[in-house]
């Protein structure tokens, strides 16, 4: 009688661990939000935004894409750039960005593997340090948390 409880007292152990490590992998938090935005759709990090990203979505540099990382260490170290357009001003015609005097904004390409020409992806700099990523041709923008 013994014999024949094992299997069906490890099948019960056994959907219990799945049920818990299930629940732990949950994309919500307590309040059901996605995990990383607010109910408004923004990231969570905005929380923890500087000034000049407040009220924007935000993206941390570790999760951006790994081709939108070394566009960013070719920033910092300051080229070279494999596209000549690269460095050049941002005009911000779209309006997406805090608004600034022209000149303010320079624009990096961020490659898109299988694109044979720029593709959509930037990243965007500001004189005063800011970093904006966008992956939809300056539709939208993500400032960039480092």
């Amino acid at each position: 009688m013994l014999l024949r409880s094992v299997p069906r007292l490890f099948s019960g152990l056994l959907v219990c661990l799945t049920a818990l490590l299930l629940a732990g992998c949950s994309s919500t938090d307590p309040a059901g939000n996605a995990a990383g935005r607010t109910a408004g759709g923004t990231d969570t990090a905005t929380a923890s935004a500087p000034a000049w990203a407040d009220g924007m979505d935000t993206v941390r540099e570790a999760e951006l894409p790994a081709e939108a990382r070394r566009t960013l260490a070719l920033v910092d170290a300051g080229g070279p750039y494999p596209y000549a357009k690269d460095g050049s001003v941002f005009g911000n015609f779209e309006r997406e960005l805090p608004r600034h005097e022209r000149g303010h904004y320079h624009e990096f390409t961020v490659r898109t593997p299988g694109e044979r020409d720029r593709g959509a992806r930037r990243i965007v700099t500001g004189r005063d340090g800011e970093v904006y990523y966008t992956d939809d041709h300056y539709n939208s923008f993500r400032a960039v948390l480092r």
